[in-house]
């Protein structure tokens, strides 16, 4: 079946989606900087985190899982250090004022780390990272997921996508901007080849008995996505070991729940009824690139990375080295001039959101 975009302008789908944030009590404040996160997510071509998650948080909280007006606040400090509990508000909002803290901190002392427990779904890493960029560090950012993933060796789902990033700033060139989830790929783009009605690539799922799939269902049906790798013969204990680190880093650090215990975004998964900790949980920390040599110097050093490794003999002439994030910068320019796409069950799912909330539609 062949699948309809509608092509929104990024004015129109920003005003929507803060409609969407204000309907269910959250501040203008919150709403506009909730939307700005799922907005840049599409404008970057990530449509699996950006406004085709709306619904989602609304489930949320309707569940009475999601605060809409948080008192964020710094629970247990250092100079470099903090951990943030979110008062169960949207990770949109929670994340980028942890980042905020971060910055502050790296300002002064050269580096600064935020742990951040009671939080929720954070919308992309990248947003989070860029924050540092923009002041002339180095940012990272990570956050622990519903548990969808198996252990290598495993069929019992343990972990979250758990994604990961690391933002460089450099000069003359854009950033550098490493960006992705630690399994072999993100919930959303199951979600995506759902929508689509196609079937999934090898190596991204398996049954509940442990046996590949490439049914995008799977994971309602009781399987499991597997860590980056796939399995043991292609590497998938390397993707274990980094979702491993950021759940431990996101949730064991900060006092939210991890592992198994770790809250599902997903509505067809109840949370666990024991959880040993608050909420999601993430971990984000900002570098200063000028605390090792002075920022120009360093600045013309990435611009000369970047160059190298963009003449780097490819393969095939018709398709040369491209440098982590520059993807989603090339469509991030693209959808700003001619809009975002948005594919028509997404559409129609915005559509009932507005009608549900009594909002002006698109």
């Amino acid at each position: 079946m062949e699948n309809k975009f509608y092509t929104i302008a990024e004015t129109d789908l920003r005003q929507f989606t803060e409609q969407v944030f204000l309907a269910i009590g959250c501040s203008a404040a919150h709403a506009s900087l909730a939307a700005d996160v799922l907005i840049q997510a599409d404008l970057r071509g990530i449509d699996s985190h950006g406004t085709a998650r709306l619904s989602g948080y609304v489930r949320l909280w309707q569940q009475g899982r999601l605060n809409p007006t948080p008192n964020i606040t710094i629970v247990h400090e250092t100079a470099t250090t903090a951990t943030v509990d979110g008062d169960k508000g949207l990770g949109l909002v929670v994340a980028p004022y942890a980042m905020e803290i971060a910055i502050a901190k790296a300002t002064t002392y050269g580096s600064g780390w935020v742990a951040i427990r009671n939080s929720n779904h954070f919308g992309i890493a990248g947003y989070h990272a860029l924050m540092a960029v923009k002041k002339d560090m180095i940012g990272y950012a990570m956050t622990n997921a519903s548990p969808l993933v198996t252990p290598t060796y495993s069929k019992e789902r343990m972990l979250g996508t758990n994604p990961i990033c690391y933002a460089f700033p450099a000069g003359k060139h854009l950033p550098v901007v490493v960006d992705m989830a630690t399994s072999a790929a993100a919930n959303g783009k199951l979600e995506i080849a759902q929508r689509s009605g196609k079937p999934i690539p090898d190596g991204w799922v398996q049954t509940a008995d442990g046996q590949p799939s490439v049914d995008p269902h799977e994971l309602k049906q009781g399987g499991a996505l597997l860590p980056l790798g796939g399995d043991k013969l292609h590497g998938s204990h390397k993707g274990f070991g980094l979702s491993a680190t950021v759940d431990i880093l996101s949730a064991v650090l900060s006092g939210a729940n991890y592992g198994p215990w770790a809250p599902p975004f997903v509505a067809y998964l109840e949370p666990h009824p024991n959880p040993v900790g608050e909420g999601l949980g993430h971990f984000l920390g900002a570098l200063r690139a000028d605390g090792f040599r002075p920022i120009e110097e360093f600045k013309t050093h990435m611009d000369n990375w970047i160059t190298r490794f963009k003449q780097a003999t490819p393969i095939d002439r018709e398709q040369p080295v491209v440098i982590p994030g520059e993807p989603e910068f090339i469509a991030e320019a693209q959808r700003k001039a001619s809009g975002i796409p948005i594919i028509d069950r997404v559409w129609d799912d915005l559509k009932k959101l507005a009608q549900d909330l009594k909002i002006n539609t698109l």
